[in-house]
């Protein structure tokens, strides 16, 4: 099993528990850590035979964009689902997900949670 990092993708989004968070807006980035089988895509050089990367990145935009939560664990949650749902080959994730310059009365430059997820077929 060998991991894939897609990292430093930003999104402009309107989650948060404070109503201005809601209304303003704030800056999301998403670094991600899966795990997968990559000894087909290796050997045929064929994306059809890989996670396709950019599949990925549309599937945690798609969360981000189109879902409203006050917390971040709750869409850190979400992303690490979505991805579970839609990616058969993939054995574990990790996604770091971070709010910029988050409305906390000072100077801030982040917040941000790690979460794990893996896939239930997976001996432990």
């Amino acid at each position: 099993m060998n991991k894939i990092l897609i990292t430093g993708m930003e999104f402009f989004a309107f989650h948060g528990h404070y109503e201005e968070e809601k209304l303003a807006g704030n800056k999301f980035v998403v670094d991600l850590t899966l795990w997968c089988n990559t000894r087909k895509a290796e050997q045929s050089d064929n994306l059809e035979d890989a996670l396709n990367y950019q599949s990925v990145y549309i599937s945690v935009k798609e969360v981000i964009s189109n879902t409203k939560v006050n917390l971040l664990e709750h869409l850190a949650a979400k992303i690490l689902d979505t991805l579970f749902s839609e990616f058969d080959n993939l054995r574990k994730a990790e996604v770091y997900l971070k709010k910029v310059n988050p409305p906390m009365g000072g100077q801030i430059k982040d917040v941000g949670v790690v979460m794990r997820k893996k896939n239930k077929k997976e001996k432990k």
